[in-house]
């Protein structure tokens, strides 16, 4: 017999494979995933390349139970599956909708149905689906405010936004709660509470899927394109991976289909978008390790913090950096500072007798060696204070984490957030290092 082609090598390697890839825990028993599932075959879903399953690392997730070829149909969830505005509209909400003036916006309406099936506990018709929904979420604007103070400044200031924003919904739509009391017994006050309509904003801002724009009269002008989508939602997020979604009108389904392999018992994963981790965070709860669109932002603040004070030409140089776009989205990545912010730190690295050529640094053009030095050396200098502020954050949120245990999780994933954002800087550093021996 050949070496290595007989039962004992394949066992070896069965168990190599195995002891080298997190596997996932069949979850199909679970109580919640066959109600589920009856629940999703009763409205004429079928599917057997998927099943429920707990990853290390990404939590609740989806498994292949056979081979998946590249192409093929992942998932086909018909419409009778999906919660939409349609949805809300043929409910015993819709009267209350329809006379509603203004109209409410599609986003109320989800987020009305959700709390008020929520609070209906069995007698709802989507109870099965509600009893596999997170319980609470992960999103800034859930968490902690001492909590919210150790994110970067830049995040902490979309959270504050965030939060801002989701108070004012709350705020505008008390009255509309107001108006469905005659559907209840307790008061609306304290069904439709605040908490509760966090829980519902959070469920659909991180799981709804997207649908062609539709509009109906008795709602807001509003973009009506988010559907939720039972057992298909379970499906986690992976930057590295590429499906094909979409709602297809001839089926009347929303089918997902891979452009990658997927072997048995493997997770399979669809792509949410090319978004950062900082991205990911603020609109869905998680940071992505190794994340290849993962960056660091420098801001206007940073990006002068080390140059000359005296530069008579400051005001002007900024202005024009603004003027065509080069003042926002300027970034460390992990093939180090991005064109953009190179081309920034160029432009005002310019000498006064060389101001007159900021056009053609704007197109990319080597103005000298000492310009091309000059930016490298202050990208350097802003790398490590980004390091140093990024260590010290690390070195606060390891103490709080011993100091407030019941802030734990919130606490870690702050935490795996500034982790990947030192490896980013440490991989800038490294490149500008090399970039910089070519002036030595």
């Amino acid at each position: 017999m050949q070496k290595g082609k007989g039962r004992t090598s394949r066992i070896r390697r069965r168990k190599l494979c195995r002891s080298s890839e997190p596997r996932g825990v069949n979850e199909s028993h679970k109580s919640e995933f066959i109600e589920l599932r009856k629940w999703l075959k009763a409205r004429k879903f079928q599917d057997s390349n998927l099943a429920p399953a707990c990853f290390p690392g990404t939590g609740r997730g989806l498994m292949s139970q056979t081979s998946l070829q590249e192409g093929q149909m992942i998932i086909s969830l018909p419409e009778s599956c999906l919660l939409t505005t349609d949805t809300v509209i043929r409910s015993y909400l819709g009267a209350y909708i329809t006379k509603w003036k203004p109209p409410p916006s599609p986003l109320l309406a989800l987020c009305t149905f959700l709390v008020s099936e929520k609070h209906a506990g069995d007698r709802s018709l989507w109870k099965p689906y509600l009893e596999i929904l997170p319980k609470a979420y992960t999103c800034p604007v859930c968490l902690e405010p001492e909590v919210v103070n150790l994110l970067p400044k830049s995040l902490k200031a979309k959270a504050e936004e965030q939060r801002a924003h989701v108070q004012e919904f709350f705020a505008s739509s008390r009255d509309f709660f107001s108006s469905l009391q005659p559907l209840f017994v307790e008061a609306v006050d304290s069904i439709f509470s605040y908490s509760a309509l966090l829980w519902a904003w959070c469920t659909v801002n991180t799981r709804a899927v997207y649908l062609r724009p539709r509009q109906r009269e008795c709602l807001s002008a509003e973009p009506d394109t988010c559907a939720l989508a039972p057992y298909l939602d379970l499906l986690n997020h992976s930057p590295r991976v590429q499906v094909k979604a979409a709602f297809n009108e001839e089926t009347h389904s929303y089918e997902i289909r891979t452009t990658s392999r997927w072997r048995k018992h493997e997770e399979v994963f669809i792509c949410y978008g090319p978004h950062d981790n900082q991205r990911l965070f603020l609109e869905y709860g998680f940071v992505s390790v190794h994340n290849p669109y993962a960056c660091v932002y420098v801001s206007r603040e940073i990006l002068v913090k080390y140059l000359p004070s005296r530069d008579k030409q400051m005001d002007k140089k900024i202005s024009i950096l603004k003027d065509h776009g080069y003042i926002e989205n300027l970034t460390f990545g992990w093939d180090g500072p991005s064109w953009r912010l190179l081309t920034a730190l160029k432009l005002l690295c310019l000498e006064a007798e060389k101001f007159t050529c900021w056009k053609k640094v704007l197109l990319g053009e080597v103005i000298s060696d000492t310009n091309e030095k000059t930016s490298l050396d202050i990208a350097q200098k802003i790398c490590y204070y980004f390091m140093e502020e990024t260590n010290a954050m690390l070195q606060k949120v390891s103490h709080m984490k011993d100091e407030k245990e019941a802030l734990i999780n919130q606490l870690t994933l702050v935490e795996s957030l500034w982790t990947e954002e030192l490896k980013i800087l440490r991989a800038s550093a490294k490149t500008l290092h090399s970039l910089q021996t070519a002036f030595t």
